[in-house]
C-alpha cells in the first residue's frame, strides 16, 4: 500500500512572503504545474479555495524562478 509522505504544505501567500516573491507571480508560475509537481488546491469553507504547495513545490518553484531570472540576463 502507498502511503502519503505529504505531511504539509503552505499556502500560495506564505510561500510568497518567504521567497519574497508576489502571490500574483508564483499564480502566474504555477500555471504549467500539475500535481505531480507539488502544487494542490484547498478548499475550505463557503466555496474559498486556495492554491497550496508541498515541500518538492517550493522546490520546484525556486527552480521556474532561476530559470526566468538566467532568461533576463
Amino acid at each position: 500500500m502507498q502511503l502519503n509522505k505529504v505531511y504539509a504544505v503552505k499556502t500560495v501567500d506564505r510561500v510568497a512572503a518567504e521567497l519574497g516573491e508576489t502571490d500574483d507571480r508564483l499564480h502566474d508560475l504555477a500555471i504549467s504545474m500539475e500535481p505531480e509537481d507539488g502544487i494542490i488546491w484547498v478548499y475550505g469553507t463557503a466555496d474559498v479555495e486556495v492554491l497550496a504547495f508541498t515541500p518538492f513545490g517550493v522546490e520546484n518553484l525556486l527552480e521556474m524562478i532561476a530559470i526566468e531570472r538566467d532568461r533576463q540576463t
